[in-house]
């Protein structure tokens, strides 16, 4: 079992509030089957699955784990595209209190190896084969740097003995009795959830969230989104990433609603599954607003049921604002904030002015507080850029095996620690959130701060750009010069240093802001959720 920072004062605090309200994902789960049984709660790119149906396999799904011996605090790893065992497992997992340990597709021996080593996983449930890659080969090479782990599921090899379908067929209820998972139901406050970071920066981090954290993270959205039972959600960014946790594998269950899973990104494929299942809600990197609106015929297909937009982890140009506007005038994109350890935190309101939309990253949910403070840790005036802190009900309860590393980040404070976020930002006189830059991100050229999101900001707004990245390049006299990296248009003409000073003049930025380098790429390096890895892109620029 992983220590956590959870007090009790805490849990007094947070439920006395009304914020922790001592359920899990399975509670929403069987009333939804009990209710509406009938009704889809998902659907994905090779089947569907009725709450009734679903609440079936959860259970058989449990009683099997627990005839391979997993039992409350034991971790379950699954590196699973966005198919329905993604969420059987979760949920399996999550009726008998073990600690569901989500990978992403894409990661490899490198980052599987060091997580589950990290989570002393007793079980690992992969796909036979997914975008052509051998998952099982992979387990098998590193097993036996694994010894916790006991047994290897894998999804789409009937008749091996290690096959999912085989255990799912197994009739476990006739082995076991059914009844022992009523009594098997977890602590709300217990570590439900064991996700790494994204790995931007150094080691991956393994974020621990309780039942009750992840359950209040959705508890708000209803109310911001006007959510409702008759809400068709959609999610294409990976399941194992917060946000697909949260708003794909989740929310719609919290609220008896269906929710439409793509397991590969394509935006003419999502057009189409808006206009065959209706669906109105998504949430996703800014990348993929962009890859909607340059659908060809966008003007001639039926998105009419699509209403809210969410895009989160990077800012949103304000030509794509524009363009959203005019290309899906029925849809309200809205910017929000967030991390791994504590969720989305700010979200931009239905019907905020276009300046609210462009230049924040949204407003607080109730319950979350956020603060800005300079190096003394002293609170800022409105609009002044310092370090951004952050303290709730969202917030997560540790890093597993690094609790001095996470102690170490939360500043103490009468009314319950503040978390050092690592990013930089300003809160205005509304209280509406901007992040500015990463307070590891941050270029300083001879003594002169550059405001990154500033200048990529007026980077996008040159009519070649595809995607813009500004990171901070060695220099022996100034320590840092900015060096633009640019993604171009499809046929675009190259662009010259001259022309991005040019372009950068009649913008009227000053020209200390300028970059002092440009670098043309054909992609950038991202993280699972579209983030781009300016770690990475600033070892690559560094080396070139």
């Amino acid at each position: 079992m992983f220590e956590t920072t959870l007090t009790p004062q805490k849990i007094e605090k947070f439920t006395a509030a009304g914020y922790w309200r001592d359920r899990t994902i399975i509670d929403f789960l069987d009333e939804a089957a009990a209710a509406t049984p009938d009704k889809v709660a998902f659907i994905d790119s090779r089947t569907q699955v009725t709450f009734g149906e679903l609440k079936a396999q959860v259970d058989r799904c449990a009683l099997g784990m627990r005839e391979l011996g997993v039992g409350p605090g034991d971790v379950v790893s699954f590196q699973l595209p966005n198919w329905i065992e993604w969420i059987v497992v979760h949920y399996a997992a999550s009726r008998i209190g073990a600690i569901s340990n989500p990978l992403i597709p894409i990661y490899r021996e490198r980052e599987v190896g060091f997580m589950v080593g990290l989570a002393r996983s007793k079980v690992i449930v992969v796909p036979q084969s997914f975008r052509g890659f051998d998952y099982p080969a992979m387990v098998e090479r590193m097993r036996g740097d694994w010894p916790a782990l006991e047994h290897v599921l894998v999804v789409g090899e009937p008749g091996d003995t290690s096959s999912w379908e085989e255990f799912m067929a197994t009739p476990w209820e006739e082995r076991r009795d059914a009844g022992e998972l009523d009594g098997l139901r977890p602590d709300p406050n217990d570590v439900t959830l064991l996700i790494f970071t994204s790995g931007t920066t150094g080691e991956p981090k393994g974020v621990m969230h309780t039942h009750n954290t992840v359950v209040a993270a959705n508890d708000p959205l209803p109310a911001r989104l006007g959510i409702t039972p008759d809400t068709v959600f959609h999610m294409a960014s990976t399941l194992a990433h917060l946000t697909g946790f949260l708003y794909g594998a989740r929310l719609s269950v919290q609220n008896g609603a269906t929710c439409v899973l793509q397991d590969v990104w394509d935006a003419a494929t999502f057009v189409d599954l808006v206009e065959k299942h209706s669906i109105s809600y998504t949430s996703a990197a800014t990348p993929f607003l962009h890859d909607l609106l340059a659908v060809p015929g966008l003007a001639e297909r039926d998105l009419a049921s699509l209403t809210r937009f969410c895009c989160m982890g990077a800012p949103i140009p304000r030509v794509l604002v524009r363009e959203a506007k005019a290309k899906l005038p029925g849809v309200a994109v809205l910017g929000g904030w967030g991390q791994t350890e504590e969720g989305l935190v700010t979200l931009g309101i239905p019907g905020d002015p276009e300046e609210k939309v462009i230049d924040t990253d949204g407003y607080p949910f109730p319950g979350m507080e956020i603060r800005v403070v300079d190096l003394a840790g002293a609170t800022v005036p409105p609009g002044t850029e310092g370090a951004l802190q952050v303290r709730g009900p969202f917030v997560f309860v540790g890093y597993a095996e690094r609790l001095d590393m996470t102690r170490s980040l939360f500043r103490p404070d009468p009314e319950g620690d503040w978390f050092d976020t690592g990013d930089l930002a300003h809160v205005d006189e509304d209280g509406y959130l901007r992040i500015s830059g990463r307070t590891k991100d941050v270029i300083i050229r001879g003594g002169e701060n550059i405001p990154v999101s500033y200048v990529e900001n007026v980077l996008y707004e040159h009519p070649d750009v595809e995607a813009v990245a500004v990171v901070g390049v060695p220099d022996p006299r100034l320590q840092e010069r900015a060096c633009a990296c640019l993604v171009l248009k499809s046929g675009a003409e190259p662009l010259t240093f001259a022309g991005l000073q040019e372009f950068l003049a009649t913008k009227g930025v000053a020209k200390q802001y300028w970059p002092e380098r440009l670098v043309l790429l054909d992609d950038f390096p991202k993280t699972p959720s579209g983030k781009i890895q300016k770690f990475a892109l600033r070892s690559e620029v560094a080396s070139a």
